[in-house]
């Protein structure tokens, strides 16, 4: 029953975080997902509905170095998806934190991609 409950309450938190966060073609969706093993982030063009970028820790290059959904994790994960965000051609982003409290792995992620470069 309590999970029921928690799993509402996220949901109504992230509806209430997508009412204010929308991604443009010039300032896509940054959205951040933690699981209980993986991270996984997408820049997202929500007029088109459009993945621009995605990475998570199940890339290919990534899993060689076992990232888990951690600290230490988030802050490669976030360094890595600035980068490919800047190859991407994308500069500037609006962070969606689907839900989670802006600290620890989702602060962590916040600021290595700010240091790659993402302007948020």
């Amino acid at each position: 029953m309590n999970t029921i409950i928690k799993a509402n309450l996220l949901q109504k938190r992230r509806w209430r975080i997508r009412k204010k966060v929308h991604g443009t073609a010039e300032r896509p969706r940054l959205a951040v997902r933690f699981t209980g093993k993986h991270i996984y982030a997408q820049a997202v063009n929500d007029e088109n509905g459009t993945t621009l970028v995605f990475l998570s820790s199940l890339d290919p290059e990534l899993r060689k170095q076992k990232l888990a959904a951690n600290i230490a994790s988030a802050k490669t994960l976030g360094s890595a998806f600035a980068a490919k965000a800047k190859a991407a051609g994308l500069d500037a982003v609006v962070f969606d934190r689907s839900g989670a409290p802006y600290e620890g792995k989702v602060k962590t992620f916040a600021d290595a991609a700010r240091e790659g470069g993402l302007q948020f």
